[in-house]
């Protein structure tokens, strides 16, 4: 039996309906050209419903797969693929932190929308149940999203990480700085621009498929929201983006946010582990895994414990528990959702002061000039005296932190005289202009900052440093700029011997060596030195993976993977002059363009073995937004890699494509009478 409307839905864990009064016929979905959908609602509950329907209607299936990995049913569907994901969810004790905290950290404000958000998915589920993955899974509640979005938070601290290194019995380090994929953003105020407007980058560097791909969207409400921007399959919220008064951006940032604890048990009494005088018991929990196996449903239980540092392992060696903030803290998807509505700096950054986010690079505009970025996170206050880059002790509560750094102690920059800030996944010490860059000296190294450049970083500071003021076209040249510095600086590895080989000494190669030395960086589909580098760059993953740190290739190393291009051209091209277009593909469904791009250049594009010796786009550039703020208001241009609908019957599940590979972009508006003048559709959800 379905309930009427007016009801969200069952809170299991206190057991009595919430009503959210959700009307459907309150809520009008408009599709645009592009069928991006405008949804406009008197209630802001009623835009989370309106929401949940539309992309339900686009991609139900990628929602699905969110919440069935946090909620540990991945496996269900998945097999015995997911069993590792399905039981990290259940490790981190979500489901405990939700029955602490949901009821005293989240507002009621935010209560309802999370519940009209569910009731929007399990209406969509009720109507199609044909596109339903797994029934285990409905109907959702307020718990399952916020199960799911926990996941996506201690990934994004890098605690899975720690979780694989310790089931593998390999805890000596941390992670290394391997070809970082995140995303760029930059502003520039009325000191930097030509006519005083306002302008900031929204260029982020995902996956095209899957549960952190983006989707685009306009929410208006008559309670104050009114936002376009973009968000992960399952967020009720959009997460960057931006509304009339104000836009932000998120980049990947990796400061130390979790710590590894090695424990000392007792050495007669199971399941006991010393802190300082005394002995503490493990508390054990089982995980609780199903995976089906010739269609037959296997349960399967996996041990793993509990101390007071956190969730805890056992391998080889020993006990050793893992602690980060994420698995502390609930209020991050409420935060974003503030976000969306704040109408001033001041405002923005209060609301930052929730220390909801675990994490992320922060770049932000306003439309009163204000320009604003920060590394931002939950980063422990640490004790000194441990190497905290590595597993530290579990037997003191000296390594026990229990606080993080507030936000004013993070570092930051605000409306700098430079009229600038740009950030690429690099130091967050290198934001700006030299003298106003935050000063490292000023901050704890257990913070773990990241400190150095990368090839991005280095090309953005060049092509705005020759400007001594810019225009939009300027501003939108250096977005959609293809070209590597001169040399090369990754961050994760060094290949400057590639540039001293002389062709004459490698007979065998010399022309893809020449190809790529006399090569212009340039990273375009037509490109010939592109192309030759496209093909070497495949081939040095296989012998970076064995290098040892740091991760500098010889010349005899790079001699072979040339010798590797070249029998790769050969064999599915016929010939070793070939253009980057020709190599790389950007495909969906019947659609296959060549396409420009590299990593680490600024509009990365990160590619994988397709067919015939060709490799295709699956990450990089993604979802792009320019904001440009003017005393006539805001205006947005923004491109998807694909489309707005990953239904393949759909004629938006590819139109973006040509524009994408064009580095063109298409016009959007918050003017609801044109909106509805030139929809496609307009409609309310069921």
């Amino acid at each position: 039996m379905r309930f009427p409307f007016w009801f969200c839905g069952l809170i299991n864990m206190i057991g009595f309906i919430v009503c959210a009064q959700i009307n459907p016929n309150n809520i009008d979905i408009v599709r645009d050209n592009y069928g991006v959908p405008h949804i406009f609602s008197k209630t802001d509950a009623e835009l989370a419903y309106g929401l949940a329907w539309a992309h339900a209607e686009d991609d139900f299936k990628t929602i699905q797969q969110g919440y069935l990995a946090g909620n540990s049913l991945l496996s269900d569907v998945e097999g015995k693929k997911a069993l590792g994901i399905d039981f990290i969810s259940q490790f981190i004790g979500s489901d405990r932190l939700y029955e602490e905290k949901y009821l005293s950290d989240i507002s009621d404000e935010y209560k309802a929308i999370i519940e009209a958000y569910c009731e929007g998915i399990n209406r969509f589920a009720e109507l199609h149940p044909e596109q339903v993955l797994s029934k285990k899974l409905f109907p959702i509640n307020t718990k399952s999203l916020f199960l799911y979005g926990q996941l996506q938070l201690f990934v994004s601290s890098k605690g899975d990480y720690w979780v694989k290194k310790i089931l593998k019995n390999k805890i000596n380090y941390k992670p290394v700085n391997d070809e970082v994929k995140g995303s760029n953003t930059f502003a520039f105020n009325s000191s930097k621009t030509k006519n005083g407007n306002t302008y900031l980058a929204i260029n982020t560097h995902q996956p095209l498929d899957g549960p952190t791909s983006w989707y685009e969207v306009h929410l208006n409400s008559e309670e104050g929201t009114d936002i376009i921007g973009a968000l992960f399959a399952g967020s009720p919220n959009v997460l960057i983006g931006a509304n009339r008064n104000i836009a932000w951006a998120h980049t990947v940032n990796i400061p130390d946010k979790t710590d590894v604890f090695a424990l000392e048990m007792h050495p007669t009494k199971k399941r006991y582990y010393r802190v300082d005088e005394e002995f503490l018991k493990l508390k054990k929990h089982r995980a609780r895994l199903i995976v089906k196996i010739l269609g037959i449903p296997i349960k399967i239980s996996k041990r793993y414990f509990e101390s007071i540092y956190g969730p805890t392992l056992k391998n080889e060696s020993g006990f050793y528990s893992v602690r980060t903030p994420s698995l502390f803290e609930i209020k991050a998807l409420e935060q974003w959702w503030r976000m969306n509505k704040a109408k001033s700096f001041t405002e923005f950054y209060n609301i930052l002061k929730m220390k909801g986010l675990p994490g992320y690079n922060i770049g932000y505009a306003d439309k009163n000039d204000t320009i604003f970025y920060i590394s931002n996170g939950l980063i422990p206050k640490r004790a000194e005296g441990y190497d905290w880059a590595n597993v530290v002790p579990g037997n003191t509560k000296k390594t026990l932190w229990n606080s993080t750094y507030d936000i004013e102690e993070l570092p930051q920059v605000i409306q700098p005289k430079s009229g600038y800030f740009y950030n690429a996944n690099h130091s967050p010490f290198k934001s700006t202009d030299s003298i106003e860059n935050p000063q490292k000296n000023k901050f704890s190294e257990n913070m773990g900052f990241e400190q150095y450049d990368n090839n991005r970083s280095i090309r953005l500071k060049k092509l705005i440093d020759q400007y001594p003021r810019l225009d939009y076209k300027d501003f939108k040249r250096i977005k959609f700029d293809k070209q590597f510095p001169n040399p090369f600086n990754y961050s994760w590895m060094n290949i400057d011997s590639l540039f001293l080989m002389r062709p004459s000494d490698y007979p065998s190669v010399k022309n893809i060596l020449k190809s790529i030395q006399s090569w212009d960086r340039v990273a375009s589909a037509d490109s010939y030195g592109a192309g030759s580098y496209a093909v070497l760059y495949s081939k040095l993953r296989k012998h970076y993976n064995k290098l040892p740190d740091p991760k500098i290739f010889t010349t005899s190393v790079l001699n072979k993977a040339l010798i590797e291009a070249l029998e790769h051209m050969e064999k599915y091209f016929g010939t070793t002059k070939i253009k980057l277009g020709s190599f790389q593909k950007l495909v969906r469904g019947d659609k296959e363009l060549s396409i420009f791009g590299l990593p680490d250049i600024i509009s990365s594009i990160g590619s994988a073995p397709y067919k015939e010796g060709m490799r295709k786009v699956v990450s990089g550039e993604s979802y792009i937004e320019l904001v440009k703020f003017t005393p006539k208001g805001v205006e947005i241009e923004s491109i998807i890699s694909y489309g707005s609908s990953d239904d393949t019957k759909s004629k938006h599940f590819n139109d973006q494509m040509e524009q994408f590979a064009s580095q063109k972009t298409k016009k959007m508006t918050f003017d609801k009478n044109e909106i509805y003048k030139n929809a496609k559709a307009i409609y309310s959800p069921k």
